[in-house]
């Protein structure tokens, strides 16, 4: 098994770098974390970074960094969020809702959002990530009641439909392998919120011998009405038409953009060894096979070739598949 690199501090490169106006793509990351209270993590991260950090609310905080953009730090619980939301509306009560948020950080997760970076830049979060852990952030491991994450977020190369397939057909080929090679905490693994796509999705998108933008928003649609998927693909569908969307979900949760939203990493921040660009890797992999036409076609019919009636892909055997092909094909 080509296993998690939890070590690495190098943000590799992607394997297309532009979008097709020629822009370079860019990455934006969120983790989930506690053990310290919302200010403390404004705080670490303002003296990591600098910048400018506002207070919005009790629960939300910003931090506007020179040439990187503005983080959102909060917490994520929509109770305090609206309650705080409220007290600027009416006479607040800020000593109680700072309360609250101290006694939150110890069951409530802080949810950092960076803005999108070019990743030429990614390197500039290490110190953000250390200055966290200084000031006494745990990850996945150090809860038994929440399933913190990492998500990457990273824009498309194109909206066009013959390229969000191949990235479908990438993850859905290497979805068993990533749990496995990021190591997926068992909390995180049980919990709802990072689901595999279907088999019966994968094997769907593997064998479709056209993409157009309707087959891919109606099979999606069909199969993923959700929110939580270790690859949630609702955010770019949005970007391209959000009221086809909205007909079908009605999230206000789900934001446009043109990204991959990746969710399956684990948030390992209270590691020394641990940084953000451990989470890259997995990503990177996929990248770099939605990249290489005819090794995503072999593989394809491969996965389908290996389907057994009702019982379908052999896990095992497909993970040691994947696993030889990065070896061979991606390995950094």
């Amino acid at each position: 098994m080509v296993g998690i690199m939890t070590q690495t501090t190098c943000f590799a490169p992607l394997p297309v770098a532009t979008q097709d106006d020629g822009t370079p793509r860019r990455v934006g990351f969120e983790l989930e974390f506690s053990g310290v209270t919302l200010r403390e993590a404004v705080e670490a991260m303002r003296d990591a970074l600098g910048g400018t950090a506002a207070k919005s609310s009790a629960a939300e905080w910003t931090l506007e960094v020179e040439s990187l953009g503005i983080f959102n730090i909060e917490l994520d619980w929509d109770y305090l969020k609206r309650k705080a939301a409220k007290s600027e509306e009416e006479e607040p009560d800020e000593e109680w809702l700072e309360h609250l948020s101290r006694a939150a950080a110890l069951l409530v997760p802080v949810e950092v959002v960076c803005p999108p970076i070019d990743v030429d830049d990614l390197d500039r979060l290490a110190p953000m990530t250390a200055a966290l852990r200084e000031a006494g952030a745990v990850g996945t491991e150090e809860s038994l009641i929440a399933a913190y994450g990492v998500h990457v977020n990273t824009e498309s190369p194109s909206l066009e439909a013959a390229t969000v397939a191949a990235y479908l057909r990438a993850f859905g080929l290497l979805q068993w392998w990533l749990v496995d090679h990021h190591e997926v905490d068992a909390t995180r693994r049980i919990s709802p919120y990072i689901d595999l796509f279907p088999e019966t999705y994968v094997a769907l998108v593997l064998g479709r011998s056209e993409d157009t933008i309707d087959t891919l928003f109606d099979d999606y649609l069909k199969h993923n009405a959700t929110r939580n998927r270790a690859l949630d693909l609702l955010p770019l569908l949005a970007e391209i038409d959000p009221d086809r969307v909205r007909r079908t979900i009605d999230d206000p949760r789900i934001k446009a953009r043109p990204t991959f939203h990746y969710r399956l990493p684990d948030c390992r921040i209270e590691r020394d060894d641990w940084s953000l660009a451990g989470a890259w890797t997995g990503w990177l992999v996929v990248e770099r096979l939605a990249n290489q036409p005819d090794e995503l076609a072999r593989l394809g019919e491969a996965f389908l070739d290996a389907a057994r009636p009702l019982l379908g892909v052999r896990r095992k055997h497909w993970v040691e598949t994947m696993d030889a092909w990065v070896r061979d094909h991606a390995s950094a």
